[in-house]
């Protein structure tokens, strides 16, 4: 289980494919395309190899099958993960499906390592479960005279989710066995920081002894699945430096509210400004790149530099601030008792620099990326 706490939405990128234990799973549309790529690779090659002599048809209909059974298996994989960790408190946002595995959004580290080592084991636990449940009912099928194409299905579900729980396994950070190191030496060390630090130069040391052994068997003649090994062990390496990122960012930004580091005293602007008066006197004198706006001293909306840049020059004098504004109900809004993390979440989510503090309608103050930066930056220095 690869988990992302912070990091830029890819909403745009995926579809729903419903809610299980009130988890939203998505499916990124990179995984319909190595779905695509699986269901080819079994019907043309894989399967017609491990059971000759069937129609044309039997073997198409066997890859889709085996297809949907691996989507179920990673679904399963990643819902054990998130089931545990909201049995312990920690609250999962949704579960985005890719073609390497799955994304399980996490606001929050563990509070502990045993919370860590137990949701980090739940994932390749339910993958072995199911490949030996998987395993036993494809035996019978070949003792009971089922036919073929059904002990097909059955085995290549089976060699999936024992290989997706051996892979895991691993211990390259942030695959489960990653965090089953980082647990390990979190308990022993009793710092976090320090923990997924060194776990994470292990998950990049593998990663690059993955990819030299990806780049030995292409030029060895195994073109297409050296790079596959290659794409793995760069996805891995990627995945570490992310973790350890996201790790720092999530305990600098740990118990701090919005209440604690917005900035009160917000310089507003009024909606019948025109564009030319809003940048002399404000784009081009202050620093600040975006600005509330009011209307009869209420809050009405915010403009930034990128609402403007699409109006002609010449225009500047007769379009205002209330034209080409963001309306309230688009603009980026938290209450002063939210956590930093979150609001860090909610910027990312939404692609915005900055969000509004509003309680009961009332303009507070205003949060801005670069706040959570220097935050970060503060706590970080005093954590080493």
């Amino acid at each position: 289980m690869v988990r992302r706490n912070l990091k830029i939405d890819r909403e745009s990128m995926s579809f729903s494919l419903g809610r299980i234990s009130g988890i939203t799973i998505r499916i990124h549309y990179t995984l319909l395309l190595f779905l695509i790529l699986v269901i080819w690779s079994l019907a043309v090659g894989y399967m017609p190899q491990q059971y000759p002599g069937l129609p044309q048809g039997s073997y198409w209909m066997i890859g889709a099958a085996s297809g949907l059974l691996l989507i179920i298996s990673v679904v399963i994989h990643e819902v054990c993960h998130s089931i545990v960790a909201k049995r312990f408190g920690i609250p999962v946002r949704r579960i985005t499906l890719f073609f390497l595995g799955g994304v399980s959004e996490l606001p929050e580290e563990p509070k502990d390592p045993n919370v860590e080592f137990k949701t980090a084991v739940a994932g390749p636990i339910s993958s072995f479960a199911i490949a030996t449940i998987l395993a036993i009912l494809w035996y019978y099928s070949m003792t009971a005279g089922h036919p073929p194409e059904l002990a097909a299905i059955l085995q290549y579900g089976a060699s999936i989710n024992g290989a997706l729980g051996a892979f895991n396994l691993l211990p390259a950070f942030p695959l489960d066995g990653g965090r089953i190191l980082r647990s390990t030496l979190w308990r022993l060390s009793g710092n976090m920081v320090k923990a997924t630090r060194s776990a994470a130069k292990v998950g990049i040391g593998i990663s690059y002894l993955m990819m030299f052994g990806g780049f030995t068997i292409a030029i060895l003649g195994g073109f297409f699945s050296g790079l596959w090994v290659i794409f793995i062990g760069l996805f891995i390496r990627s995945g570490a430096e992310s973790g350890l990122s996201q790790t720092i960012i999530s305990q600098a930004l740990a118990g701090t509210t919005v209440n604690e580091i917005m900035t009160r005293d917000v310089t507003t602007v009024d909606s019948n400004l025109t564009i030319e008066e809003l940048v002399d006197e404000y784009f081009l004198r202050k620093k600040h790149a975006g600005y509330p706006v009011l209307k009869g001293g209420t809050v009405v909306g915010l403009v930034t530099m990128e609402d403007i840049k699409d109006i002609p020059k010449n225009r500047w004098s007769q379009v205002t601030v209330g034209e080409v504004m963001k309306p309230l109900r688009r603009v980026a809004t938290v209450e002063p008792e939210v956590s930093a993390a979150d609001v860090m979440y909610k910027m990312s989510r939404m692609g915005v620099g900055r969000v509004l503090v509003m309680k009961e309608g009332n303009l507070l103050g205003i949060v801005s990326r670069r706040d959570l930066t220097h935050l970060i930056h503060v706590k970080t220095e005093l954590m080493q």
